[in-house]
């Protein structure tokens, strides 16, 4: 299940990227709720909200550390099956894989989703937000229940 949800992720979110890339230029905003929702093409070469720009290095080793650690977490059973946790790490995986594939065949990663009062993203960086958000959780209510 973890992988069927972090390849799922990992397809949707390169699917959306090249749809954007074919029918957007760099910088081109085509409103689908105006003033509130648009598609709009940019290049992020640096990390979240565009900080540490171009330092694409340190995002490829970044994101190679975080892949081979969930890998081995993952290889150790260290989890259940269908928790919040595993959940969690499989978001974080596929987040992680979708900028990753970006930065190394680009040197940027492709961000398109804009609602206008929040930095433009893309599925990947959902995921990996959802993901972190319940990793915490999921580490906070194991702490409760011990």
């Amino acid at each position: 299940m973890v992988f069927i949800i972090t390849f799922f992720i990992l397809f949707l979110d390169q699917l959306t990227k090249s749809f954007a890339t074919k029918n957007l230029s760099l910088n081109q905003s085509l409103p689908l709720i105006k003033g509130i929702f648009h598609l709009t093409l940019t290049h992020n070469r640096g990390a979240a909200f565009g900080i540490f720009r171009n330092q694409t290095q340190l995002f490829i080793f970044t994101s190679i550390f975080a892949i081979v650690f969930i890998l081995g977490i993952f290889k150790k059973n260290k989890y259940r099956r269908y928790s919040i946790y595993s959940i969690s790490l499989a978001l974080i995986l596929a987040g992680a894989l979708g900028n990753l594939i970006d930065r190394l065949t680009l040197g940027y990663v492709i961000d398109f989703l804009d609602f206008r009062i929040w930095p433009v993203f893309n599925i990947a960086d959902s995921a990996i937000t959802v993901g972190a958000i319940l990793l915490g959780y999921s580490i906070l209510k194991s702490g409760r229940t011990k």
